[in-house]
């Protein structure tokens, strides 16, 4: 997948004022200072689109940023050439230095969000990869798996640590998900400063439009002959 456009559209401080859900969606939402929007900006090769800040918490809205994303073709094999989806930034969870009753408006924020925004496809949970299991990210996955949100893991910051390491707080941090999950999630890990994980993780949002792309179609197909009866 090749990022063609990505554009800044709006930051809501609800899902009710979110762009109208006619795109496939995908938040990214981690815990405060884990390297959210150097990721984004590492995905959508744009140094500017998600605003970077050394102090926790600045994100408090939800911010959504339209992407248009062309794919390879393949020999053989039709593809949609472009694809528009919406990539949405999420305010983090944790540490901030918010008032009590701020953070609790940002909790119902992000959980209204995560349950009733239905075009909603897919939840990248980013987890610091130079840390040992956190009981705050696993919590959080706790409460994806409650409500039903589909996910995937992104381990960030692989470049701040060893490889060795690094790998080894990925397997605890799976590890310890066994313990109450029955199956686990796809994870990714990833560097915003070499670019490590880019491609992977662009690859699953192109396989999942594709996905989607036929069911929309044939929905669009079936709005069209019935304006027509």
């Amino acid at each position: 997948m090749n990022i063609k456009k990505a554009t800044y559209i709006v930051s809501s401080p609800d899902f009710e004022q979110c762009p109208v859900p006619d795109k496939p969606e995908y938040a990214f939402i981690g815990r405060s200072n884990v390297g959210k929007s150097s990721l984004i900006n590492m995905i959508c090769n744009n140094d500017k689109l998600a605003k970077t800040s050394g102090s926790p918490g600045k994100t408090q809205l939800i911010n959504h940023f339209e992407i248009i994303s062309s794919l390879d073709e393949s020999e053989g094999k039709k593809k949609v050439n472009t694809f528009k989806w919406f990539l949405v930034d999420l305010p983090g969870y944790g540490f901030a230095k918010v008032s009590i009753r701020s953070r609790n408006r940002w909790e119902q924020m992000i959980e209204n969000y995560l349950r009733k925004r239905e075009n909603l496809t897919t939840v990248f949970v980013l987890i610091d990869g130079r840390h040992s299991p956190q009981k705050i990210d696993l919590d959080f996955l706790e409460n994806l798996k409650l409500w039903r949100v589909p996910f995937c893991l992104v381990f960030t910051k692989s470049d701040k640590e060893s490889q060795r390491i690094v790998s080894k707080n990925v397997k605890d941090f799976l590890n310890a998900m066994k313990k109450t999950w029955q199956f686990l999630p796809q994870h990714f890990v990833t560097s915003a400063v070499k670019k490590t994980g880019k491609d992977k993780i662009l690859a699953f949002i192109d396989e999942t439009n594709e996905t989607i792309a036929p069911k929309e179609h044939g929905k669009k197909e079936k709005e069209v002959k019935k304006d027509k009866e």
